[in-house]
């Protein structure tokens, strides 16, 4: 059983998005622990990349800053290995398919298995396409996550039966970001998921606050947030770990 679906079994999940080496790596430490230590039933951790497609422009400016600062894939590893050492719960990566290309897929993806890293989230490669990493994947035990978007329409069912870890559901279309309402039918498509696999599906893109947290629980099994807390890491920079654990435990008890 993968572990990430142990992510889903207290209750609805609330996953939290952090750019690793944004201010700096041994804060990016701080802030995972602290999320953890608030209530955080998964952490995603982006590699910086230098085109990261899917990102709006509170993301976008993350991933700049870190590479600035000369954050680097083998040094995003090594900060997993540290947290590794008292941080239990599951994580995954989230980056793009040229940050795996380029350190070479199998000693990327071997390398996640090494110091353990549960899954692998890369948005610009389509279902179609996935079978370049997928037997990797496989091969090391670590999950592929799916996105499913509004536009996947008749493919929902056709990833779902195929999904692994968890889906990752975007709640609207366009870039990551906050948004102050989400009016997509979610819940249809969430009905067509639960149809065809077992599979936990949580719901990103756009949530930020504790309402929009619980009525994207509500219709999911989880929300993921990302450019909210990269909003507080910006304001308050090495001092950030501590607000970004209050507003983990706000969403967090909001589900």
């Amino acid at each position: 059983m993968s572990k990430i679906r142990s992510a889903f079994e207290n209750g609805k999940a609330f996953i939290p998005f952090i750019t690793c080496g944004d201010p700096n790596l041994d804060t990016t430490a701080k802030i995972v622990r602290e999320a953890v230590a608030n209530g955080a039933d998964l952490i995603e951790l982006g590699i910086p990349f230098s085109d990261p497609t899917a990102e709006g422009p509170v993301i976008q400016g993350a991933n700049i800053k870190a590479l600035a600062g000369g954050v680097t894939t083998d040094k995003v590893f090594d900060l997993v290995r540290d947290l590794r050492k008292d941080v239990t719960i599951p994580m995954v990566f989230m980056t793009y398919a040229n940050v795996v290309y380029s350190y070479g897929a199998e000693k990327f993806i071997s390398t996640c298995k090494e110091i353990g890293i549960d899954g692998l989230i890369l948005p610009d490669i389509p279902y179609e396409e996935k079978e370049e990493f997928l037997p990797l994947c496989e091969k090391y035990d670590v999950d592929l996550i799916s996105f499913i978007a509004p536009t996947s329409k008749d493919r929902i069912a056709m990833i779902a039966k195929e999904a692994t870890g968890f889906i990752y559901v975007i709640s609207s279309l366009g870039v990551t970001g906050t948004r102050s309402e989400i009016k997509t039918d979610l819940a249809s498509i969430v009905k067509v998921i639960r149809e065809n696999t077992d599979v936990p599906c949580a719901i990103g893109f756009g949530i930020s606050t504790p309402k929009q947290a619980k009525k994207m629980a509500d219709i999911s099994d989880g929300a993921i947030v990302g450019s909210a807390i990269i909003k507080i890491i910006d304001e308050y920079g090495e001092a950030s770990p501590k607000y970004v654990g209050e507003y983990v435990k706000a969403m967090k008890d909001a589900l």
